[in-house]
């Protein structure tokens, strides 16, 4: 094994190893541009902020943030809805088809990065044992493992509803590590959110990865400061 290799890597799958977040606000862009004049004097544009705004207002709790991530499929139509109260919009029929045309829509548009396979497959060449840490339900995120046929590259898999707790637990990290046969020193964690990926890792000894997907760089008065940031998977590489 190389050197420069950790003894162990801990890896979060959506916007990391797929574009799942990555893909939503072009996929609300073009739902709404659809149903835009089912509603007039609104653009595409006003109803994409509405969606935005209400959606960082929900994320930003962690507990909203849990109860969305495990209600998946209702959380879309949350969007809409609570979108919609926000902008004094009642029009709950094209709320609906926005909802339903943003699944439909988000689902074809999901896919794994750019070089991502390839990374995964140059680890386990390597001999470097890789965990795959994922918040959600077990339909969700097995759906996802599976569609993209991602499990044989991984030797240990956590779903948080299959494990019983998420990230930023430190049990996860913890039992990851131990399934691996690595110490939290001896280990990397990469992903892209700051505070499951980053900060919580590094709590416990493990260097934090951030995969900045988007290349925007550290939010605005982030005290959050990864070890190494990335812009793509294939960058871990020697």
């Amino acid at each position: 094994m190389d050197g420069s290799l950790p003894k162990a890597i801990l890896f979060d799958l959506d916007d990391t190893i797929i574009a799942f977040g990555a893909v939503s606000m072009d996929t609300w862009l073009h739902v709404c541009e659809i149903h835009a004049g089912d509603l007039p004097g609104w653009t595409a544009e006003q109803l994409v902020e509405g969606i935005n705004s209400y959606r960082e207002w929900f994320w930003s709790d962690p507990e909203r943030h849990k109860l969305g991530r495990m209600n998946t499929m209702n959380i879309r139509y949350e969007m809409v809805r609570g979108a919609f109260s926000q902008l004094g919009i009642y029009a709950p029929r094209v709320a609906n088809l926005i909802s339903e045309a943003y699944i439909e829509e988000h689902e074809r548009r999901v896919h794994v990065f750019p070089g991502a396979i390839e990374t995964l497959t140059a680890f386990n060449d390597e001999g470097v044992p890789l965990a795959l840490l994922t918040n959600g339900t077990k339909a969700s995120q097995r759906g996802k493992i599976n569609r993209f046929n991602l499990e044989p590259y991984f030797d240990c898999i956590l779903v948080e509803e299959e494990f019983g707790v998420g990230k930023p637990d430190e049990s996860v990290y913890l039992h990851a590590l131990e399934q691996l046969g690595a110490q939290p020193s001896e280990a990397w964690v990469v992903g892209d959110n700051l505070e499951w990926e980053v900060a919580a890792p590094q709590r416990l000894g493990i260097t934090a990865i951030w995969h900045d997907h988007s290349d925007k760089g550290l939010p605005d008065g982030s005290d959050i400061r990864p070890d190494r940031i990335i812009s793509s998977l294939p960058e871990l590489l020697p």
